[in-house]
């Protein structure tokens, strides 16, 4: 997830979020917002980081991903 974010990756998006604590917000990982890194966590689902008090972020707008998996995570 690590190598992901960091590279912007947008084959990932909807795999998992990256959510802010300083802000309270989460994020898809190719969102080009860049937190520093003791400042995030990463999420499995979306439902996940709403419960953990997270809004969806207005840049990058992670709700809107289709909310499941490249196809390509299927073959692995």
């Amino acid at each position: 997830m690590e190598r992901v974010w960091t590279e912007r990756d947008a084959s990932y998006d909807g795999v998992f979020f990256i959510a802010v604590k300083t802000t309270g917000i989460f994020c898809k990982p190719s969102c080009p917002s860049r937190p520093k890194r003791e400042h995030v966590e990463f999420f499995e689902r979306i439902g996940d980081a709403i419960s953990a008090g997270y809004r969806p972020c207005k840049r990058c707008q992670p709700q809107l991903a289709n909310g499941k998996p490249p196809d390509w995570v299927a073959k692995i």
